[in-house]
């Protein structure tokens, strides 16, 4: 169970995010909505210990992750993989090295600067990306492939973490239909898989509503819708955007993706070392 208890950010005289308290057990799909601006994306950075919260406490099966300290931070952001809306990965790296990068915190400090990947690893990094069926792009620089092959790439790199929760900020807010369609495939297929918890935000409210099994809506840094798809109706979406905020109609006309069926992928189990290599 992951819980969040009264948790609050404040950037100067700015509340970001105002006493937000959620409890969200294991294996759900969850996807956050509201205007730029509302807080979202500060909390999830909370989440991941990016940022501190100024006041409440973050709770993930029972330890206190808002007063975890070194080694103890590390393992967290380890479990706690994040997906970023910018990728964040190495353009100049090849796509196999970016992906391997998601096992620093798996390693010790001499490994990690020697550049030293074991035969196991590597097969791990090419599983996930033929997983996400981009294999054939693994010694291409990652800076040459399109915005959605990237952001394949980005969860390649969080699978390679073994994460316990995968936290997602706007990851498609600025891929094509089809790549943004592949990207929540991918997203939803790792939730009902493996059973592992999945926040992201996301700007369309026919996307929430097709992917996620929970929907939280924000406004001004606090929580004011917390439902299933079928409770966000059009009245609710006004609570969240405002009754005559253009970013309402633009989350309600913008090009929506629904979840389709996918075929049977790799699971993280089979990512698993068995060996060191």
């Amino acid at each position: 169970m992951f819980k969040l208890e009264g948790v609050t950010r404040k950037f100067g005289t700015n509340t970001a995010v105002k006493a937000v308290s959620l409890d969200i057990p294991d294996g759900q799909m969850v996807g956050i909505i509201g205007r730029s601006g509302a807080g979202k994306s500060t909390l999830l950075r909370m989440i991941n210990r990016l940022i501190d919260p100024n006041g409440g406490r973050i709770i993930f099966d029972g330890v206190e992750v808002s007063a975890l300290k070194g080694q103890a931070l590390r393992n967290w952001q380890r479990d706690c993989a994040m997906i970023f809306q910018q990728f964040n990965l190495v353009p100049r790296l090849d796509v196999l090295t970016n992906v391997l990068l998601g096992r620093l915190n798996h390693r010790s400090s001499v490994k990690n600067i020697l550049g030293m990947f074991s035969r196991t690893e590597r097969a791990m990094a090419i599983a996930a990306l033929e997983r996400l069926g981009i294999a054939q792009t693994a010694l291409q620089a990652a800076g040459t492939l399109s915005g959605g092959q990237q952001q394949r790439v980005a969860i390649a790199r969080a699978l390679m973490q073994q994460p316990r929760m995968v936290l997602a900020d706007e990851p498609i807010a600025s891929l094509d239909p089809l790549n943004a369609q592949k990207v929540m495939d991918a997203l939803k297929d790792i939730n009902e898989r493996e059973g592992i918890t999945v926040i992201t935000n996301l700007h369309t409210l026919d996307t929430a509503r097709n992917y996620c099994q929970r929907i939280i809506g924000m406004s001004q840094g606090a929580v004011v819708f917390d439902g299933t798809p079928d409770m966000l109706t059009t009245d609710a979406a006004r609570r969240i955007y405002g009754a005559d905020s253009q970013e309402l109609s633009e989350a309600i006309t913008s090009t929506s993706i629904t979840a389709v069926p996918r075929p049977a992928p790799v699971s993280v189990g089979a990512l698993r070392p068995a060996v060191a290599g």
